[in-house]
């Protein structure tokens, strides 16, 4: 086994000699005789595992080397134990305060110098295992959360594909409303009515649960949802009931997760279960209107919730700017004229003005992810 490294610190001749005697039966001893040759010699293998440091030094003293030492993330960790003829409980208390583990007085009595060596290496070497095994549980729990991650992705994929294999026309809707509201957000994370709402973290959480906004859809008969043409009202009836049907169907996975749950002790809401919740509130309400004619349940102004107003205005720009077997696709300007038009009717007021701000942007994206156009018959 090799043995532990220890590098001796004195600029007198006679201690390094007493100092290597007494240690170098045990261990690996290595010698320098200034503040200066010691911070360059910890960076030389065999590297010290301990460094015993006079204080009384030309030069640099110990005080200012242990400073040094303990400046650098490379060497902090490395005990230092003062080994000097300063016996006054000064200058020990100073010692012991700019970070020593330590402090003998010269002359010293071997067994207890011994004694304390072996007290201080065997003390780092549980905390390198340590350091290990955290570091190790920190790689685990990264990878394990990564997993989770794609699995949750995945099975979120997996819902959004077949709610479109219902809905032929939806091309990339969904990753195009999903980027205007982050676009939005972003946009009026500065209002001060807002802020607290679209931070980084729930902000997140409501792109995220953008694409689930539509999902009721999967319980509207083809005879609706698959028609080629307008609906007629009593179909429009009937389409108007998505919302709801998906925000139940949201609401009923979410309370059995939660009863699945039940015997935990973790008060926190999981991360996923919080995303669920911000979908359920999208799905439900991004179809009310700021002056309260939308559906399903006619809410106006602030009491419709932020994240399905901002869900509206991005519907309403990919509807009207997508190309439908009933209309041709309006050009990005005129979409953004009408949701001008729209301000303080349809749209949130405070939303709006976001988009202004960011109109180019959608253009982009809406040219970007634009759906492909429709084969000609053969």
């Amino acid at each position: 086994m090799l043995k532990p490294t220890i590098l001796i610190v004195d600029d007198e001749p006679a201690n390094l000699s007493v100092l290597t005697k007494i240690l170098s039966p045990d261990y690996q001893v290595r010698a320098c005789k200034t503040g200066e040759q010691a911070l360059a010699a910890v960076f030389v293998a065999p590297y010290p595992d301990l460094i015993l440091l006079d204080v009384m030094m030309p030069g640099m003293d110990g005080y200012a080397t242990l400073a040094r030492l303990n400046a650098d993330a490379r060497t902090r960790r490395i005990p230092v134990m003062f080994v000097t003829t300063l016996s006054d409980d000064i200058d020990e208390e100073k010692g012991l305060r700019l970070g020593a583990v330590d402090y003998l007085v010269k002359p010293v009595k071997p067994a207890i110098m011994l004694a304390r060596v072996r007290t201080h290496l065997e003390i780092k070497q549980s905390r390198d295992r340590l350091s290990v095994q955290n570091a190790w549980l920190e790689t685990e729990v990264d990878r394990r959360t990564r997993e989770n991650l794609l699995i949750q992705n995945v099975s979120l994929a997996v819902i959004l594909e077949l709610a479109e294999t219902r809905d032929t026309e939806t091309g990339n809707h969904i990753l195009r409303t999903q980027t205007y509201v982050d676009l939005l957000g972003r946009q009026l994370r500065g209002h001060p009515d807002v802020t607290a709402d679209l931070d980084e973290s729930r902000l997140h959480c409501i792109v995220k649960a953008a694409p689930l906004h539509d999902i009721g859809k999967i319980g509207i008969p083809d005879r609706i949802l698959l028609k080629p043409g307008k609906l007629d009202p009593e179909e429009w009836e009937i389409m108007k009931t998505h919302a709801r049907v998906g925000a139940e169907a949201i609401r009923r996975a979410i309370d059995k997760s939660l009863l699945l749950n039940a015997g935990g002790t973790d008060d926190v809401k999981p991360r996923p279960l919080a995303m669920l919740e911000v979908a359920e509130v999208i799905a439900m309400s991004h179809h009310e209107k700021w002056d309260g004619t939308g559906y399903p349940q006619g809410l106006a102004g602030e009491a419709i919730p932020l994240p399905a107003r901002l869900m509206a205005l991005a519907d309403v720009y990919d509807a009207l700017t997508m190309r439908r077997v009933y209309k041709a696709p309006w050009e990005p300007e005129a979409a953004a004229n009408f949701i001008l038009e729209q301000r303080g009717r349809h749209f949130d007021p405070s939303v709006v003005d976001a988009f202004v701000a960011v109109r180019d942007a959608f253009a982009e994206v809406q040219e970007r992810f634009a759906d492909p156009l429709p084969r000609a018959p053969a």
